[in-house]
């Protein structure tokens, strides 16, 4: 895994708008021979549907909180083939509370061995380099983004939980990125935060979408504003230098009908389809029934990624247990 990865409603016209055209005076005969242009990769479509989405008139009241300064030099710091672990420490080191809520997490039971840590350093030391910069990823984000809406109680503690569960599913994909998945796992909600600051009535969205059962929250939320959490986080997250595949599958976490498309990087799909899974763990860690979303593409997400309703059982064994250590 690279160390790099550790940190990673339009109208549909404006893909139409995208596509060549012949020149208005070229002969009809040479159009007509002319090869067709060929499609554009769906994550440059993504690319420039957020950059027409940034000046639509639907999110011009939206204001992008900017990336925490500290996530920006925990990002140059893992940057390298030989990441500066000297650097990660001084960076965690400038934020008391940062550095003791690394403290905390490597004295709990999953990570702590013999005697408690004292310092920023042995604390990297006994939770590792990836561990170490997905929680202060984490809290860089939580303090960058507070929620404080009533209908997103307890939101950062639920993206926390999805990223453990992305974790675990990557530990059984071989070649995946781990930290590909805690990002998308950290951040694949993080429009609706955003939307609730911005965007006036965005609360009772929420309660609608809950209610309803005719359709999903993405729908409701273009109903109601022409705009849905998925394009809003997208360009959080491109905005904060995240992956071009976390952006990408941030925008298309909704969005299971280009599943397994040649067009989209085998990467997105995975991230995708592990959304989907570890949401479906999620539910039943806290004792929920499946959304409509796993009764519909559950079976295909599974089968992209290679695992089985017995892999469930065995995945939710583990968050548990993650879960467990963590408290």
């Amino acid at each position: 895994m690279r160390s790099a990865d550790i940190v990673g409603m339009v109208a549909p016209a404006s893909f139409a708008s995208l596509a060549s055209s012949a020149a208005p005076d070229a002969p009809a005969a040479a159009a007509s021979r002319a090869p067709a242009a060929a499609p554009l990769p769906r994550a440059q479509r993504v690319n420039r549907e957020l950059d027409h989405a940034r000046n639509a008139p639907q999110h011009r009241e939206i204001v992008i909180p900017p990336c925490p300064e500290l996530l920006q030099q925990l990002r140059q710091a893992l940057a390298h083939a030989e990441p500066d672990l000297q650097a990660v420490a001084r960076i965690a080191g400038k934020d008391v509370a940062m550095a003791a809520t690394l403290m905390r997490n490597a004295n709990t039971a999953r990570f702590a061995s013999g005697q408690p840590v004292a310092a920023v350093g042995q604390a990297m030391t006994r939770l590792g380099l990836e561990a170490t910069a997905a929680i202060m990823t984490g809290f860089l984000a939580r303090h960058a983004l507070p929620v404080r809406h009533p209908q997103l109680q307890g939101f950062w503690e639920r993206a926390a939980l999805r990223s453990h569960a992305m974790a675990c599913i990557a530990g059984r994909l071989a070649g995946f990125s781990t930290g590909l998945a805690y990002s998308f796992g950290l951040f694949s909600d993080v429009g609706m935060p955003v939307l609730a600051q911005c965007v006036r009535g965005y609360g009772g969205t929420l309660v609608e979408a809950a209610a309803r059962i005719d359709r999903g929250l993405v729908a409701t939320e273009n109903a109601n504003h022409r705009t849905d959490h998925c394009v809003v986080g997208a360009m959080v997250a491109r905005a904060w230098g995240f992956a071009p595949q976390v952006v990408c599958a941030i925008r298309l976490h909704h969005d299971f009908s280009g599943l397994g498309a040649a067009d989209l990087e085998p990467e997105v799909h995975t991230l995708v389809a592990a959304g989907l899974v570890a949401e479906q763990l999620m539910r039943r860690h806290q004792g929920l029934g499946a959304e409509a979303e796993w009764a519909s593409h559950g079976a295909a997400c599974l089968q992209w990624l290679g695992l089985h309703e017995g892999d469930l059982e065995e995945l939710q064994a583990e968050l548990a247990d993650q879960v467990f250590a963590d408290a």
